[in-house]
């Protein structure tokens, strides 16, 4: 990057990444303020935000190298990946992109970074970490959504919600290996994993559906479609267009968590049964002269411990952090302006 520019672009995000020293087994969570121009970042030993990363305009998703050293980010503002040094506290590169970008994921060993585009037609960008360059653009029928990574490092799970379709990329041949067309739009999603790192199942979020599905890995057929409890807070908070949008299993396979925004809740379901083992509630906003409104969760992450999960709060400015064991509310953190996307870093 020419020196000028960099010093330029440094100059406009003051404070990036605020220097705070980091203990043995230090486990951060890292909150994406989409309506703001703040990362924030949560130190899940005392959930108190520790780092805010300054003058990042509309931040969508955040992600990590796997031993920690660099910070990817993509943004609503620009079409670029932005790189970030994190021990330097220093942007390394802004990689054009092509097109606007949504969610992100880092490839097991490093080397990509995959980045959904949000445009029709859709596609997802594959950077190479050493050169920081865009070196492919696989395309896809329609924008991309949420990506994930198989633990085994072999594949890459993308989703459109226009497209209604689920795509596995082989990340060995960066090409797509197989698609599956569902009858919704394909919101969040997240992996059940085999202990060999394999992905046995995908769950993901539907468009117009409070639940989820459940897709074989293997079979490639959908192969269980459950739905969320009915409300049980008097009433419906959420949109019915989009009213599952959430959804993450924990890190030891144990339990699958899906939120509800028609009915404010999050819901915890056993694996690999999926028999639901109870709930926990969302704040409710009571604006002056106008129905209550839920707090519209977003995205989920935990702590590599699985001990505790984290969900966005959008409606309120907040990350809930719940007890995975007990399904109690251990904290709410307030945060920047709409809080969405949000990321485990976990360092030795």
């Amino acid at each position: 990057m020419n020196l000028a520019i960099c010093k330029r672009y440094l100059c406009t995000v003051a404070g990036i990444l605020l220097a705070v020293p980091l203990a043995a087994e230090t486990v951060q969570i890292y909150v994406a303020n989409h309506a703001g121009t703040q990362i924030q970042v949560i130190d899940a030993a005392t959930n108190k935000i520790v780092q805010t990363m300054e003058g990042v305009e509309a931040p969508e998703g955040v992600q990590f190298s796997p031993d920690g050293s660099r910070v990817y980010i993509t943004t609503a503002s620009e079409n670029v990946l932005t790189v970030v040094d994190r021990a330097a506290n220093r942007v390394i590169q802004k990689v054009p992109l092509s097109g606007h970008a949504n969610d992100l994921a880092v490839t097991k060993d490093g080397r990509h970074v995959l980045v959904c585009i949000a445009e029709t037609p859709g596609a997802v960008d594959v950077i190479d970490t050493g050169s920081l360059t865009l070196v492919k653009t696989i395309p896809s029928k329609s924008r991309m959504h949420d990506i994930v990574v198989t633990q085994d490092g072999k594949y890459a799970v993308a989703g459109s919600p226009e497209g209604n379709s689920v795509t596995v990329y082989d990340l060995a041949k960066l090409e797509p290996a197989w698609e599956l067309q569902l009858d919704r739009g394909v919101m969040p999603l997240t992996l059940e994993n085999r202990a060999d790192g394999s992905a046995s199942r995908i769950l993901v979020n539907l468009s117009r559906f409070d639940g989820f599905a459940a897709i074989d890995f293997d079979s490639r057929k959908e192969t269980a479609r459950v739905r969320n409890p009915e409300p049980r807070q008097g009433g419906e908070f959420g949109r019915r267009s989009d009213t599952s949008h959430g959804i993450g299993v924990a890190p030891d396979n144990q339990t699958l968590w899906v939120v509800s925004r028609v009915s404010n809740y999050v819901y915890a379901y056993s694996l690999p049964d999926l028999k639901l083992l109870g709930q926990v509630a969302f704040p409710v906003v009571q604006l002056p002269g106008r129905e209550p409104i839920g707090a519209s969760p977003h995205w989920i992450t935990f702590t590599p411990d699985s001990k505790t999960v984290y969900i966005s709060l959008d409606a309120v400015d907040e990350v809930l952090a719940i007890d995975v064991a007990t399904r109690k509310e251990v904290a709410r953190i307030k945060t920047g302006i709409v809080p969405r996307r949000i990321t485990t870093l976990a360092l030795p």
